[in-house]
């Protein structure tokens, strides 16, 4: 069985997906990209700026079905650029201290949505 959960402060879907859903005891998020809700397009500057945009989104996504960052046990990420890599990866360092962080893949993507640098999409755990 499956359940999608609304969240509404997250960018609006293009297209017919949802943001997360819970099948069993574990979540999947959509890709996100660095759009800020507020305004509806991608935020000004480059990987720092627009990774922060997306784990903000993720984040949303993630609160709406009861989770964290906590939660995730595996993450796909999409960079537009892999030598902006070492760049987001000092970022995403503020947002999994842990010393279990969870699994991640990394792939360069010829073109991203929107003309984003990244896109990310992560499974979380029900603890």
């Amino acid at each position: 069985m499956k359940q999608a959960f609304p969240v509404p402060n997250c960018p609006t879907p293009n297209g017919q997906y949802s943001h997360i859903i819970k099948a069993g005891n574990l979540a999947f998020t959509a890709g996100q990209v660095p759009i800020d809700p507020a305004i509806g397009t991608i935020v000004a500057g480059g990987i720092v700026e627009q990774t922060h945009q997306v784990m903000t989104n993720l984040k949303t996504a993630l609160a709406a079905a009861g989770l964290d960052f906590s939660n995730v046990v595996q993450v796909n990420l999409f960079l537009a650029n892999i030598d902006d890599l070492p760049a987001h990866n000092e970022v995403w360092a503020a947002y999994f201290p842990m010393s279990d962080p969870p699994v991640r893949s990394c792939i360069e993507a010829a073109r991203l949505p929107k003309g984003a640098l990244l896109q990310i999409a992560m499974v979380a755990v029900y603890n």
